[in-house]
């Protein structure tokens, strides 16, 4: 199997475990899979080589005509969520083939994908650390303002109040403490972007 495959799971939250020395370590429980891999892009045919999986099942009235055709084809059943994962050479897996937990071990470095929790329309100080403005006499309420555009025009990337957070965010070097294969669980040490029960990927680095 590749070594850049990868998973659809859900962060269910975060706990702690105790290492073999009797350190707390904390980790976030993220329950991955099963995923049925639905379609096998190949670059003879696609241009480029990927695996399409899917997570969560779903019921048939929720989906398109497309779509249960799609799942018809794979003959997979019918599922909520499809990602597509993109690797190096041929896929290792055929239409059909499940991918679980089991696919990873304790000690394996991970990067984790998910959207990240939103903050709702946010000033300058806290969105981008902004110091704020002089309090001396004279400065009557903007202490907290984004100061001057000059000279007059906004440009692209200029660091504003508005929108933090709700991103695509990718987290890489994570540490997979534990595998739970039984229960389709990891628990995972670093930060792993997303709200509780939010859809993350979880990829091979």
């Amino acid at each position: 199997m590749s070594e850049k495959m990868g998973i659809i799971g859900r962060k269910l939250g975060m706990t702690r475990i105790f290492a073999g020395d009797g350190s707390a370590v904390a980790v976030t429980v993220v329950k991955v899979g099963p995923c049925p891999v639905t379609q096998v892009k190949t670059v003879e045919k696609d241009g480029y080589n990927a695996i399409q999986i899917a997570f969560d099942e779903a019921k048939e009235k929720h989906l398109s005509k497309a779509m249960k055709g799609h799942f018809a084809k794979a003959g997979t059943g019918i599922f909520r969520t499809l990602r597509e994962v993109r690797l190096e050479g041929p896929a290792a897996v055929e239409v059909g083939q499940s991918l679980s937990a089991d696919m990873f071990a304790a000690g394996d470095r991970v990067k984790v994908t998910g959207t990240s929790i939103g903050k709702g329309y946010q000033g300058v100080m806290r969105r981008w650390n902004f110091r704020g403005i002089n309090d001396g006499h004279g400065n009557e309420k903007v202490h907290r303002s984004g100061g001057s555009t000059f000279p007059g025009h906004v440009f692209k990337g200029k660091k504003m109040a508005g929108q933090w957070g709700g991103e695509r965010v990718t987290e890489p070097g994570l540490t997979i403490v534990e595998v739970r294969a039984e229960d389709n669980v990891i628990l995972i040490k670093g930060s792993v972007p997303g709200p509780r029960n939010g859809l993350v990927m979880v990829r091979k680095q």
